[in-house]
């Protein structure tokens, strides 16, 4: 894969490409701030972009408004967030577009490189990653109706650990059961949902962006029992 890395803290960096390199990735521009960040992504299209959320000049969201950008421009560029807190208005619009190819990691929640690595792979594949902390603070935000209610408990099981990125052979582990079950709970949650198979929108994205707009009113916990 062809990587851009935008950290400002050079050891984070550093590693962040030491990394990347290691697995066999090339690293086609490492940059510290956020308009250097959307020149990057805008003029090199990578294949995944691994972006902190605050970079200079201003230390806020300059990162995150670089992504954002760039995605308006390339739909679909494949964007892996890194942050140390929640920017919950943020994330919702990273996911807004329906377009995938993207992740949100907590950068002290990253437990190693090959859990990293998978989900940088996920995104530049244009499936979701996201921090199970990430949708706990999405899933806070009060629903006006819940537009899961079509779905059965296991449904909304496997539709809660889609909403974390993991891939149908990984939710079959989860849940202890088989992957053509997975595919098959998969395929009636999109027909409950109403998403069409429309190659030029991700389904599974619509589906996670409906279970975020659920909110907590939907009881949408993954369970571990088999059915």
């Amino acid at each position: 894969m062809r990587i851009v890395v935008a950290e400002d803290l050079f050891l984070l960096r550093d590693g962040l490409v030491r990394l990347v390199e290691a697995y066999g990735h090339s690293v086609i521009a490492a940059v510290d701030n956020g308009p250097a960040t959307l020149a990057a992504l805008l003029t090199e299209r990578p294949d995944v972009a691994i972006v902190d959320v605050r970079l200079p000049p201003t230390f806020s969201d300059e990162g995150m408004k670089a992504a954002l950008a760039a995605r308006q421009q390339i739909p679909g560029l494949p964007v892996l967030i890194l942050s140390q807190h929640v920017e919950q208005l943020y994330a919702r619009e990273l996911l807004a577009d329906g377009h995938g190819g993207v992740g949100y990691q907590l950068k002290d929640r990253v437990l190693d490189a090959d859990q990293f690595m998978d989900a940088l792979g996920r995104v530049a594949d244009g499936g979701t990653s996201l921090d199970p902390t990430v949708v706990a603070k999405l899933l806070g935000r009060p629903a006006r109706a819940d537009p899961l209610a079509a779905l059965s408990e296991r449904e909304r099981s496997v539709l809660a650990l889609m909403a974390e990125g993991l891939s149908n052979a990984a939710i079959a582990g989860r849940l202890f059961l088989s992957e053509g079950a997975i595919s098959k709970y998969t395929t009636t949650i999109f027909a409950k949902l109403g998403l069409a198979n429309d190659e030029d929108t991700n389904r599974r994205v619509r589906a996670v962006l409906a279970y975020l707009d659920a909110g907590p009113q939907s009881g949408a916990g993954p369970t571990p029992q088999g059915t």
